[in-house]
């Protein structure tokens, strides 16, 4: 690879490590609003949501028709609004660094989707990758020596959600690639808005309480925070369509670098031994999953 190649793919890695570093971040916007302005996550990322759906949507308004008239998109909105949901409830009150590590179990999801979604063989490689991904899993959710075992706390269960659903968004996006991004990126938002709003009704004023309207500083960092995740999912768009799947993948791994080190530095998480070895190989999985031919 030559000078002038590394140069034509410099940018497209910069763009996907400022999405990983969006996404590695949120969890403190998150909080903020959470214990500032009292929103629940839930409505947090209804609201967040609507913004950018308000600006695609006014922008490529052409987007709206192919959402409507094309099913495949609706899973992919249904899937992206649980990730989206899920990660956001679950890192905004949970240990940050343990929902990031079980929300990374998408290798595990990813074989047996891709297997049912995409014909795809079920090869020793992938046997070895799901292998690590469930030991993994097993340390980290594992509890702590004399506490023994006891119903999975809504936390893990959200991380281990939004890793199912993410990897469901992900083979959708593959076998939807020939639709338009505006239309798949509509899809996403809409589907943040969606279930983040169906969720939290179902749910009740006494589990997610009903937002109060915020003052005008916090309406400017909710709004500070909706154009963070615009430009993030603009950013993923244009460095995915211009690296391999491979590369990206392996470059989209560093949000759990961000994650973990904000989370450890602001106190939002712990990382024991058992919870390190336990991540090793769940990252591990998701590294020989990227670097396959």
């Amino acid at each position: 690879m030559g000078p002038r190649s590394n140069a034509a793919a410099l940018w497209p890695a910069l763009a996907l490590v400022g999405n990983a570093f969006v996404w590695g971040v949120s969890w403190w916007p998150f909080r903020q609003l959470h214990e500032g302005a009292g929103w629940h996550p839930l409505w947090t990322t209804a609201a967040v949501y609507a913004l950018a759906v308000a600006v695609i949507g006014a922008t490529r308004p052409a987007a709206w028709r192919e959402l409507a008239r094309t099913p495949a998109l609706w899973a992919i909105l249904l899937a992206s609004g649980t990730t989206n949901a899920a990660f956001n409830w679950g890192v905004t009150v949970g240990d940050v660094v343990r929902v990031v590590l079980l929300f990374y179990l998408m290798p595990l999801w990813a074989v047996l989707l891709a297997r049912w979604l995409l014909h795809e063989p079920l090869t020793r490689a992938a046997a070895l990758r799901v292998a690590m991904a469930l030991g993994g899993a097993l340390i980290v959710l594992w509890p702590e020596p004399g506490t023994g075992l006891g119903p999975l706390r809504l936390t893990d269960a959200l991380g281990l959600v939004g890793g199912f659903s993410f990897a469901l968004n992900n083979v959708m996006l593959r076998r939807e690639a020939h639709r338009s991004e505006p239309a798949r990126a509509l899809a996403m938002f809409v589907g943040g808005v969606a279930v983040a709003t169906a969720v939290a009704l179902a749910l009740g004023g006494q589990q997610v309480p009903a937002p109060a309207w915020p003052g005008a500083g916090w309406a400017l960092f909710g709004g500070a925070l909706a154009a963070a995740f615009l430009l993030s999912n603009l950013a993923l768009q244009y460095g995915a369509a211009r690296l391999p799947a491979n590369a990206t993948a392996v470059i989209m791994l560093t949000e759990v670098v961000f994650a973990t080190a904000s989370a450890l530095w602001l106190g939002a998480g712990t990382l024991t031994p058992a919870l390190a070895v336990g991540g090793l190989l769940i990252l591990g999985a998701a590294v020989l999953a990227s670097v396959r031919p």
